[in-house]
Order: structure tokens, then C-alpha cells, then sequence
């Protein structure tokens, strides 16, 4: 196939590059010019500049390339994790305008297939239950939360509901392994080393990841499986009171420190909070069934 990538030098659209190329897929990376260019073309990628919050330029970039699929990988995440609240709006908006951008390209040049990356890990499930497909994410989360989580929702909804592509959603967990921040030497290890890492109230929140490398893989299969929406996640959804200090013993860093919701209100922001005591875990059963997905255990569970 013919495959446009929009976030094509990121944390996921890079591997899935290297991931598609081999396959003799004709693949064409949307980013903008700097170090990341030359890394798509060392891998045989064709390469497109284009502002996302442009529509005129996304627009020229699609059709030049004349893709079967478009895929919006699109983050803008910051390189320390802590400063995430604060990168939440610009992540927010490339989402309200740059996705907006793509799908019309997409629907306008006739794409037959769009696939874009959702949050498997603000999905809203009773007490003690797993979100499925059929959840819709939290719009009633805390602050930048909130705001990302109905940007997203909105923008899932317009792709399901094109009435001339076939629109995949894929729900991502947190990633972890290569490239990204839960890593053996990543940013989140570094700040467990550094005794930063904390477990704010019960850290009864549940945490949905997923390993960068079975992302991928799923991702690959959605080139050509059933429309819909499928939640890309492991098979071991468990509370921020387990998996911190396991993931602490992981990468030889001291036991996390306990901070209360009071205190952490006032340090941390409603945001944190939310993180630690309200998030849900997702299951996995459709992308088990429909893309094969078949996720290795939690790399740091048992340590």
C-alpha cells in the first residue's frame, strides 16, 4: 500500500516506518525539517514538510503522496515527562486542528482508509471493570485532562462517523520500552533514581501500557482489519500501588514515597491527582481477535 504518516519521526511513527518499509509498503512521513527528515530517508521513506495547522499544506502533502491510508500519530509531548500538564494544550490543540486537517485532506483527495492514535488510558469504566470499545473517554476529567480527553473524543467520533473512509481508532496505553520514557534509562527511570517518584493517596488508579514494539505490530495490522475502535494495551492493567514500586525495583531505584491527595493537590495539581487515583484500565479482547494482537507480559511486574 501507500501510506501517509503524519508524526512520522516520533516515538511511535518512526518504528512504525522501519516496521511498514520491509513489509514493500510505500511509505511517506509528514514532518517538519530538521534531524527527524534524515532519519526517515535513511530508512527509504519519502519525506514531506508540512505545518499540521496548515490545511493548505497538509492538503498538498496527501495528495502529492496519493496514499491508500492515512495514519495520524501526531503528539507533542515534551522531552521531561514532568512538564506534561503544560504541554497538554499544544498536544490538545495539534489534535483539534492538525487531525481536523488530515481528515478532510483524507476525505477531499478519496482515502480509502484513516487511522489515528487515541488514549487507551482516559476511558471511563465502573469501579473494579476494565474499559471495552464501547467506552467513551472521561470528559469530565480535571483541567488540561478534560480539555484533551473531549478534543480527542470528538475527533474519534469524526473519523468513525466519515461517511467515505473506513476509520480505525486505536486506543494506545502508556508505551514502554525503546524510545519512549518507561525505560531502563528513560525520564521516568531518572526521576525514580533521583527519589522523585511518588504514590500520591491509595494510587489506586489503574494503568493500562502497552510495549512500544506490540503497538507497532498492531498498528501494521490495522492497514487492513475491520473499521472500528481497538484498545492496544497489555494484559496487565494494575494500580499506580503496584506497578510504581515494581518498576522503582526494575530499574534499582529506592522505594517511591507516599504523598497525600491534600498535599499533592497542592504541589502536584488536580491533574496528578487524577492520575494516581482515578484512571481505569482497558481491555484487550478486540484487538486480541481482530489484529492478533498478542502483548508480552509487563516487562517489570514481577520484579
Amino acid at each position: 500500500m501507500k501510506i501517509f504518516i503524519a508524526g512520522a519521526t516520533g516515538a511511535v511513527g518512526l518504528p512504525l516506518v522501519r516496521a511498514l518499509l520491509p513489509l514493500g509498503h510505500q511509505v511517506t512521513g509528514m514532518t517538519r525539517p530538521g534531524r527527524g527528515a534524515d532519519r526517515l530517508r535513511e530508512l527509504g521513506a519519502a519525506v514531506s514538510f508540512a505545518d499540521a495547522f496548515d490545511p493548505k499544506a497538509v492538503h498538498r502533502a496527501i495528495e502529492a503522496a496519493a496514499p491508500d491510508v492515512v495514519i495520524d500519530q501526531l503528539t507533542w509531548l515534551p522531552a521531561d515527562p514532568a512538564e506534561i500538564i503544560k504541554a497538554m494544550p499544544n498536544d490538545t490543540r495539534l489534535h483539534r486542528e492538525g487531525g481536523a486537517n488530515l481528515i478532510a485532506a483524507a476525505e477531499e483527495l478519496g482515502v480509502r482508509r484513516f487511522i489515528m492514535q487515541s488514549r487507551g488510558f482516559y476511558l471511563e469504566a465502573p469501579a473494579g471493570a476494565l474499559a471495552d470499545e464501547t467506552a467513551k473517554l472521561r470528559y469530565d476529567a480535571p483541567g488540561e485532562i478534560g480539555e484533551s480527553t473531549r478534543t480527542i473524543g470528538a475527533y474519534e467520533d469524526r473519523v468513525l462517523a466519515s461517511p467515505s473512509l473506513d476509520g480505525v481508532v486505536l486506543r494506545y496505553g502508556f508505551f514502554y520500552g525503546p524510545g519512549t520514557w518507561y525505560r531502563p534509562d528513560g525520564a521516568i527511570a531518572e526521576q525514580a533514581r533521583n527519589g522523585e517518584s511518588a504514590i500520591i493517596g491509595a494510587g489506586n488508579g489503574v494503568w493500562s501500557f502497552v510495549h512500544i514494539d506490540d503497538a507497532i505490530a498492531a498498528t501494521v495490522a490495522s492497514l487492513d482489519a475491520e473499521p472500528g475502535i481497538y484498545n492496544v494495551v497489555d494484559d496487565d492493567p494494575l494500580p499506580v500501588s503496584e506497578w510504581l514500586p515494581a518498576f522503582a525495583r526494575w530499574v534499582d531505584a529506592p522505594e517511591p514515597r507516599r504523598v497525600s491527595v491534600e498535599d499533592a493537590l497542592k504541589s502536584a495539581g488536580e491533574e496528578a491527582v487524577y492520575y494516581h487515583t482515578r484512571l481505569t484500565g482497558a481491555s484487550n479482547g478486540r484487538a486480541k481477535a481482530n489484529l492478533g494482537l498478542a502483548p508480552r507480559p509487563l516487562l517489570w511486574r514481577d520484579a
